[in-house]
C-alpha cells in the first residue's frame, strides 16, 4: 500500500477574504473569487492555499480539515504554495503556529532524538538543528544509549540543550525557506 502523503489537518496563517492578486483563476489572472485561506499542514509542514467555504469565519491560528473527505470549512484546495507566496501576516504567524504542531506531536520528535543517524560519514540528523552542534550531538547520542528520551523536558534535563522546542521550530523554518540542503521534517514544496 502506498504511503499516505497528503496532510489531514492544516493551521490557518492567514484569511485573504477578497483572494488574493496573480493567482489564476481558471486560466485568467487576477482575484480568486472568493475568500481564500494559508495554510501550513500538521504532518509535513506543506503550504498551501485553500478556498473558504462561504459564511465561514476563520482566524489565524484555527485548526482545520483539509484531507480527501467532505470538509466543513474549505470548498477546495487550491494547492501548495512556497514560502515566498506567503503574506506578510501569514510569514509572521509561522513560528507560533510550527511550535504549536511541534508540541502537538511531541512523541514524533522526541522519537526522531531517540532514532535520528549519521546522514553522511561527518555529519549527523541531529547536527541539522539550529543550535545542535558536535558537543550537544554527542550528548544527545550517549543519553539516549542509556535510556531513550520520554518527553522534551527529559531530553532537556538530560543532555541541557536549550528549549528543543525553539529548535526544532527554526529548523522547520529553515527548510520551508528553502535554506537548506537536508529535509528533516518537511517535504520538498
Amino acid at each position: 500500500m502506498a504511503e499516505k502523503r497528503y496532510e489531514e489537518y492544516a493551521y490557518v496563517l492567514d484569511v485573504l477574504p477578497h483572494g488574493r492578486p496573480g493567482v489564476r483563476v481558471s486560466g485568467r489572472a487576477g482575484y480568486r473569487a472568493g475568500a481564500l485561506v494559508q495554510l501550513v499542514g500538521e504532518e509535513f509542514f506543506t503550504l498551501l492555499e485553500a478556498l473558504i467555504k462561504e459564511g465561514v469565519s476563520l482566524r489565524p491560528n484555527d485548526r482545520l480539515y483539509v484531507g480527501k473527505e467532505a470538509r466543513e470549512e474549505v470548498t477546495y484546495i487550491v494547492g501548495r504554495i512556497g514560502y515566498n507566496e506567503l503574506t506578510v501576516a501569514a510569514k509572521n504567524e509561522l513560528p507560533t503556529v510550527i511550535s504549536r504542531i511541534v508540541l502537538n506531536r511531541e512523541q514524533w520528535f522526541i522519537d526522531f532524538f531517540n532514532n535520528a543517524q549519521a546522514i553522511t560519514p561527518r555529519m549527523h540528523a541531529i547536527e541539522l538543528i539550529p543550535g545542535i552542534g558536535k558537543k550537544y550531538m554527542w550528548q544527545v547520542i550517549n543519553m539516549r544509549e542509556r535510556k531513550p528520551f520520554e518527553n522534551f523536558e527529559d531530553l532537556q534535563k538530560r543532555t541541557e540543550l536549550p528549549n528543543p522546542v525553539k529548535l526544532i521550530t527554526k529548523r522547520v523554518l529553515e527548510e520551508l525557506e528553502g535554506e537548506s540542503k537536508y529535509r528533516l521534517f518537511t517535504r520538498a514544496q
